[in-house]
């Protein structure tokens, strides 16, 4: 009796630790946040569950979490990017305003646009590195410079503030096809950002659990004076992270600028906060070192959910914001929860 007694106390206390192993991952708050809000609207809107539904959130769920995934990383890095909303537009008016002026194909415009996307990231993470300055203030920088270059360039080379027509450019069609197309699935229409966003959270959750690179991103974000004395390039790995936060603007500003075959030059701006409080949601502490890639992009489709799940139930669409802000705070108090517990299990 005493062998089985204790057999079954070493099983309880296996599950316990399994539990609590679970619970102290960086993602447990978003897990549980993403199932509380869509057992919440769920259970008030038949249409929020169907496939049309799920379509339908699935879709600013998808462009919000492009970005999270790369915002997340950069903070796990002890970083932060105010420039990767406005970047969707800077990028997108890039491709749309060579195309349109010189009658390149889309494919070439889309390349600049790509080059002009990683000069800026380069830009950003070297004026960091090189100058030991918050990346608050250089993005915020970064940010107010785009954003007046966007309205002014637009307006001076096309007297307004959005450049349309791009449907009208050699290559558009098979450039909608890889950015802007829809998959029938289930009844519903899904569009290809959520393959994007798909391949993107596979990409980045190996990036982070299992490579090199992810133990650097962990360590310069952790604690930078160890990480260089151990030989990690703190630099280099900042400047990269900065680099994939611009990447992700301009795959998300070309994915709009495919399916609206225009950009607004104000598109995207305020997203960025959108993009910071998804990581936040997801794990990722103000202070660098500690995150999940997984759990940002579900603090991105707790976003998608709730802003069509609003217009779901029929509220004022001003109510967004209010649930924004008690989520962040929900969330913060959580992640706080989840890592003083996590610091519990390893002693």
């Amino acid at each position: 009796m005493a062998i089985v007694s204790a057999g079954r106390s070493i099983e309880q206390a296996g599950r316990i630790q399994s539990f609590r192993a679970a619970f102290a991952h960086p993602g447990s708050a978003a897990v549980i946040g993403a199932v509380g809000v869509f057992v919440f609207f769920a259970a008030q809107s038949g249409p929020f569950r169907s496939a049309a539904g799920i379509s339908n959130w699935l879709d600013p769920a998808s462009l919000f979490g492009i970005s999270s995934i790369a915002v997340a990383l950069l903070m796990i890095g002890g970083e932060f990017d105010l420039s990767a909303g406005v970047m969707t537009a800077s990028t997108g008016l890039v491709a749309g305003l060579v195309g349109t002026q010189t009658g390149l194909n889309i494919w070439f415009d889309l390349l600049i646009a790509l080059v002009f996307a990683v000069a800026v990231g380069t830009l950003n993470g070297l004026i960091v590195v090189s100058t030991s300055l918050p990346s608050f203030i250089v993005t915020l920088g970064t940010f107010l410079s785009l954003q007046g270059l966007n309205l002014g360039v637009t307006k001076l080379v096309v007297n307004q503030v959005y450049a349309g027509g791009l449907d009208q450019i050699h290559g558009y069609s098979s450039a909608h096809k890889v950015f802007a197309s829809t998959i029938n699935f289930a009844g519903g229409q899904f569009p290809i950002s959520v393959v994007w966003w798909i391949g993107l959270i596979i990409f980045g959750a190996w990036l982070l659990g299992y490579t090199r690179f992810g133990n650097w991103v962990f360590s310069v974000g952790g604690n930078p004076t160890a990480a260089r004395s151990v030989g990690v390039p703190t630099k280099r790995t900042k400047i990269m992270l900065f680099i994939g936060t611009a990447l992700s603007g301009w795959l998300i500003g070309t994915i709009e600028a495919m399916r609206l075959a225009a950009v607004q030059a104000t598109q995207g701006v305020g997203n960025e906060l959108i993009f910071i409080v998804a990581a936040v949601i997801g794990g990722c502490l103000l202070t660098g070192g500690h995150g999940s890639v997984i759990g940002a992009a579900l603090g991105a489709l707790i976003f998608g959910m709730t802003q069509q799940g609003i217009v779901y139930l029929n509220w004022n669409s001003d109510w967004f914001f209010l649930f924004l802000g008690a989520l962040l705070l929900a969330a913060a108090l959580l992640n706080h929860f989840v890592r003083r517990y996590a610091m519990e299990a390893r002693l």
